[in-house]
């Protein structure tokens, strides 16, 4: 048998005029783990779900066990030896744990008849729980009933009690703890051993330098790098996915691979602990100065870091919004015109001699694809609204107000200061997404009937952003951390735009009386 178990030929993927994968090639061995990193939106995703069944590919061909495959579902998949885990747990939510462990793979007592063997499924499920360290009592627990992190590793499971010769996980080590995360690459790198291929792909750089045999790494849909993982250093991947070998480009990346609000943390901490030596300590003595003189240094090279951190936080903002505003340019000048255009072909059609019946069905496609332009041209406004291009902040805020109180039915009273004027492009994009947020946090969460929406400048010559509607209110203000774990971000969003910013967020609220978010921003032009 041979020992190739997956060969990738010149795989690629476009949808409509859009390119995600370019004639992507490799193979892999049998036992062999392969890690595959790369930036958001290179393709690392849609290559799994290639190999997977998910979707299809435009060109190219994948051999399996020396067999050229064509999987269209992934059910095919599975049944060739393929398994699937997606970062969105895959189960059956009226099936209860164990049913969903099982699901089309039943042990049954007569397979022709499909009576199922639940004594020895019940002690095939507990086994494979303790390995992953989840109670017994699991098992007959509703999916509904079970935590995010619980739900992620059921949908694992159901990949290893199935006899799959090539396991492809895409991206769920973040839905689990620390603990369940080391769990994990355990029973991988157990089961890699036992000839399974695995294909990881993660972000943590960590992860993949401890359980892979070979790393690759995608940039704008190809295939940049193929090397085994001996041979890289975490430096060297970094370079690779951002596409740039430079000092100053590079290590701001890695250091926000880190974490930004660890290291943030970090020096509030240490400013704290300077400000104790100073009351505690006196300055006279040498070594006391020592240590102090040693703490401030420590403080100013963790300003220096936190800076280099929110200028590439604030370079990798920038190029999200330009790839919004060349994606809503695609969208507009090409796929809406190509509908346009086929639509008045239709009109000349429908204007032809035709039955009843099909001049029905002629205006129904029409107005079909007439819903499809509007719904395309929503969200190219959402990607990049042409009205702060042209015009700024005073007419794109109440056109997206005007279009939020039409979707939600909530009444929405807008106040801009008439000296506003333009701003820097990217601080008007930054208000606008925060307004946007801002407003589906109260769609959402408020109950509200009202909202007042204002734009103006505090006594200090700040920009100041005010939210306030008349929803429920909470009796406990939320904490930001807290909301990030649960997968909230709305307000996570917010805060971080306005951190990068140097800017404040306050929040008051009390159950029953309404919620009230304020942001102050520095202006570039005082007073207008």
């Amino acid at each position: 048998m041979s020992e190739t178990l997956l060969r990738v030929n010149s795989l690629s993927k476009t949808y409509g005029k859009l390119p995600v994968l370019d004639d992507v090639t490799f193979e892999m061995r049998r036992g062999e783990i392969l890690g595959l990193v790369g930036r958001r939106g290179t393709g690392k995703s849609t290559l799994l779900h290639l190999i997977g069944g998910n979707t299809q590919p435009t060109l190219g061909t994948i051999s399996f066990e020396g067999k050229s495959v064509y999987f269209s579902s992934p059910h095919q998949a599975r049944r060739g030896g393929i398994e699937l885990v997606n970062q969105v747990a895959q189960l059956v939510a009226h099936l209860d744990v164990i049913q969903n462990i099982f699901l089309g793979h039943e042990i049954a007592l007569f397979p022709s008849v499909g009576l199922p063997k639940w004594e020895q499924m019940c002690e095939t499920a507990r086994e494979l729980l303790s390995k992953f360290d989840l109670p017994h009592s699991l098992i007959n627990h509703s999916i509904e009933s079970l935590t995010n992190e619980q739900r992620h590793l059921i949908s694992l499971l159901r990949a290893f009690i199935r006899p799959a010769r090539l396991l492809l996980l895409d991206d769920i080590l973040p839905n689990l703890g620390y603990h369940r995360q080391e769990i994990v690459l355990e029973r991988v790198r157990e089961q890699a051993q036992l000839g399974l291929g695995v294909i990881i792909c993660s972000e943590n750089l960590k992860h993949l330098f401890n359980i892979t045999d070979r790393i690759l790494v995608l940039f704008e849909g190809r295939l940049v790098a193929d090397r085994n993982t001996s041979d890289f250093t975490p430096r060297d991947v970094v370079e690779l996915i951002v596409g740039a070998s430079h000092q100053e480009q590079v290590t701001p990346v890695i250091w926000a691979l880190e974490s930004f609000h660890k290291a943030q943390r970090h020096t509030e901490e240490l400013f704290q602990e300077q400000a104790q030596l100073h009351e505690t300590l006196e300055a006279s003595d040498l070594l006391n100065r020592q240590l102090i003189e040693k703490l401030s240094d420590q403080v100013k090279a963790m300003d220096r870091l936190n800076a280099a951190l929110q200028e590439t936080q604030r370079r990798l903002m920038t190029e999200r919004e330009e790839e919004r505003k060349s994606l809503a340019r695609e969208l507009h000048d090409s796929v809406i015109q190509d509908l346009l255009g086929l639509n008045y072909r239709l009109e000349d059609v429908e204007s032809g001699e035709n039955t009843d019946e099909q001049r029905r069905e002629l205006l129904a496609i029409r107005e079909a694809i007439r819903q499809v332009v509007g719904d395309l041209r929503q969200l190219c406004r959402d990607l990049r609204p042409p009205t702060i291009d042209n015009h700024g902040l005073s007419s794109a805020i109440p056109s997206l107000v005007q279009e939020w109180e039409e979707r939600t039915g909530v009444t929405a009273n807008i106040d801009i200061a008439q000296t506003l004027g333009r701003l820097p492009e990217l601080m008007e994009l930054s208000i606008f997404r925060i307004i946007q947020e801002g407003l589906g946090n109260v769609a959402k969460h408020a109950n509200a009937h009202k909202v007042q929406l204002t734009l103006t400048h505090s006594p200090e010559g700040h920009l100041l952003i005010r939210f306030a509607d008349d929803g429920r209110g909470i009796e406990v203000l939320p904490d930001l951390a807290d909301l990030s774990a649960k997968e909230h971000f709305g307000l996570v969003g917010i805060g971080e735009r306005v951190a990068l910013m140097d800017g404040r967020m306050r929040i008051k609220s009390s159950a029953g009386e309404g919620f009230v978010l304020e942001v102050e921003l520095p202006n570039p032009n005082p007073f207008g």
